[in-house]
């Protein structure tokens, strides 16, 4: 779809498969909650359409458009927007309210249980923290009986250890509800922990969309991030957890890593991000290492970056990964496409994201 109000343009098309999360990633100003406005109908296309479960609800060629308020989508706002008059159960009920006539998938006890709203319900906002607010405004978001959930920088406003204690209720509400959410944020280590599938706005437009860990290699998004963010996202399941070691043991494509044990239990399904930074390639089998991340893989490309290093695409047992090395050691060790090597990584420089 286009739109174009003053010198700031948007034209942009993606589609947000369901279930799960689709995260709108890039820098300020990129237009997400712009888009965000765009599929809620706050704002109006200059031209395109916007389609949710096989519908239109705007069609510029059509001449359809469906208001905001029938158009059954929540949205979730940076500043909130609760009513300071009323209290939990109140701003909850007024979201029920909203439903009117919808079926009501998803009852008041099961958002409430869902969100740990139970001991809230006759406490007023102003009683509430942060991330007691931001689960309210979800609630009463959800209570409204949505065919979509759109959450604008939910987390923005949180500090780091009450971001800790709300993203679970994310994923429970991805995994749970299967209810598709369109979430904008700024920080990829959200993207990571969250969603299932990237788009990549820059100045309006989308750069790459996709499945996480295939945008995860796109160069569009190294050059948001900076060279330090750059990075394969790999996704593996637990083949088991050592205790007393704190470490636990990912199934990686043909390999294994151990990362941080982090509650970790045998079978589940985690995600990680291998920055580039951190791995080290070697021609031959590495022994007499403290490092003990082995991954054996073949050269798939070698990208250079300025000023002096090469970026080094792997597949590690049908798993595509990122090494950044100097020019002098893809000469020194004579790096070129199909050959074969060992990845290493530390233990300590993993962090596992439950899917």
């Amino acid at each position: 779809m286009q739109f174009k109000r003053r010198d700031f343009i948007v034209d942009a098309s993606f589609t947000a498969p369901a279930p799960g999360i689709t995260a709108l990633f890039g820098r300020s100003g990129a237009g997400k909650s712009t888009l965000m406005q765009l599929l809620a109908g706050l704002e109006k296309p200059d031209a395109g359409t916007v389609e949710l479960d096989g519908v239109r609800l705007y069609d510029s060629a059509g001449g359809i458009d469906v208001p905001a308020q029938a158009r059954r989508i929540g949205y979730v706002f940076q500043d909130l927007r609760l009513f300071p008059h009323l209290n939990v159960d109140g701003n909850l009920s007024y979201g029920l309210r909203r439903a009117g006539r919808a079926t009501p998938r998803i009852p008041v006890a099961r958002v409430v249980e869902l969100l740990g709203l139970a001991m809230l319900l006759q406490r007023r906002t102003w009683q509430l923290s942060g991330g007691e607010r931001q689960r309210v405004a979800l609630g009463r978001a959800l209570l409204a009986q949505p065919r979509l959930l759109l959450l604008d920088e939910p987390l923005s406003a949180i500090d780091a250890a009450r971001r800790s204690d709300l993203l679970p209720y994310f994923e429970r509400l991805r995994d749970e509800l299967a209810l598709p959410m369109i979430l904008v944020t700024h920080r990829f280590d959200d993207v990571v922990r969250l969603a299932t599938h990237v788009v990549l706005l820059e100045a309006g437009r989308v750069l790459a969309q996709g499945d996480l860990p295939a945008v995860s290699l796109r160069s569009e998004l190294g050059a948001l991030l900076g060279p330090d963010g750059v990075g394969a996202v790999v996704e593996g399941r637990v083949e088991s957890v050592d205790a007393a070691a704190g470490l636990a043991a990912v199934r990686v494509g043909a390999g294994r890593v151990l990362v941080p044990m982090e509650s970790l239990r045998a079978g589940e399904r985690v995600r990680m991000q291998l920055l580039a930074r951190d791995l080290i390639l070697a021609t031959a089998p590495p022994q007499g290492l403290s490092v003990r991340n082995q991954l054996q893989g073949i050269v798939t490309g070698l990208q250079r970056e300025a000023p002096h290093n090469v970026l080094v695409s792997v597949d590690a047992g049908g798993v595509a990964l990122l090494a950044r090395v100097t020019e002098a050691a893809v000469r020194d060790l004579q790096l070129h496409n199909g050959q074969e090597l060992w990845v290493l990584v530390k233990a300590a420089s993993l962090r596992s994201q439950r899917m």
